[in-house]
């Protein structure tokens, strides 16, 4: 018997259109999204044909993931396999677009954590680390808290990127620190920056890495893994030496935003010195902090204004 059009998987389809459409095309991490929807595809409806595949059919397999996803991965898978099925009814092989007016559900969420650290917690933090003579993660600890450098690209620091005269450090590189390591282009265009650097932090860094190959990652080693959670184990427990909230490395890239945001520096500068794409991403971001600012700056103006009666 003959395989109609109508007679196609949904989960081989979009196996199909990942290959064909993304691969080669987006970055090996969002790439793996991609066969993780794949996966979770398979799982929840394995003999769902494109021919019925309807607005109920969509919701279901929506409902379905929600089960053990909170909300924002469930929107996150739906923005994932809604573009291969929006192409498959472009081309009549499904439904007229079964994702409208798609409900996302979600887990609740757990209790949050603290994300960032104030300014005195931060100093108690970076006073208690162990900065020796070589290399260790306390130094990486203390580069990521004094630039908001992600986790990827303090990875691919080596010593050529920091201009001691200048004093400034290059970001130009990430580290597939998820797959065999070596370097990687950084996440967008604005992640190529040059960063500022305070003069006691030129002045570690330079001991430091000067009989360093200047090519070489300062941290990370090549065809040796490395993991998050082991470097956000090691924050966690210099935190609670101290006695102050644990956070994670990205906690640190926080951290160092909104303490520049708190000191009143701009929103541009902030976004500029983190490489967000834009300044819309950092007041998302920090929206919490901005909004403070804002309540603080209210208080400022009617006081200024009172006092020209």
């Amino acid at each position: 018997m003959t395989t109609t059009v109508s007679d196609v998987l949904l989960c081989d389809y979009f196996e199909q259109w990942v290959k064909i459409y993304k691969e080669g095309a987006v970055r090996p991490v969002t790439l793996s999204k991609y066969h993780m929807a794949q996966a979770w595809l398979r799982r929840l409806v394995p003999e769902l044909t494109l021919s019925q595949l309807d607005r109920i059919h969509y919701q279901e397999i929506l409902n379905a993931y929600a089960v053990n996803h909170e909300r924002q991965t469930t929107m996150d898978f739906h923005h994932l396999i809604k573009g291969a099925i929006l192409d498959a009814v472009d081309e009549g092989k499904a439904e007229r677009d079964p994702t409208r007016k798609a409900i996302i559900k979600g887990k609740t969420p757990p209790p949050k954590k603290i994300k960032y650290l104030d300014q005195y917690d931060l100093h108690t933090l970076l006073k208690s680390l162990d900065l020796g003579e070589t290399p260790n993660w306390d130094y990486f600890i203390l580069i990521v808290a004094k630039t908001g450098l992600r986790f990827s690209e303090a990875l691919a620091l080596t010593p050529a990127d920091f201009d001691f005269d200048r004093q400034t450090l290059s970001v130009s590189k990430t580290w597939d620190y998820k797959g065999k390591g070596g370097f990687l282009p950084t996440k967008n265009r604005s992640s190529v920056r040059k960063i500022q650097l305070d003069w006691q932090t030129i002045i570690r860094f330079s001991e430091l890495i000067k009989k360093m190959p200047s090519d070489k990652p300062i941290f990370a080693e090549e065809g040796k893994r490395v993991f998050n959670s082991t470097i956000n184990g090691i924050l966690n427990r210099r935190c609670k030496a101290v006695g102050i909230p644990a956070i994670t490395v990205h906690g640190l890239r926080h951290t160092h935003a909104s303490i520049l945001l708190f000191a009143g520096v701009s929103i541009g500068s902030v976004a500029r010195r983190l490489g967000h794409a834009s300044m819309t991403t950092t007041q998302k971001t920090y929206l919490h902090i901005i909004q403070e600012l804002e309540n603080q700056d209210i208080d400022i103006v009617m006081r200024s204004m009172s006092g020209l009666n």
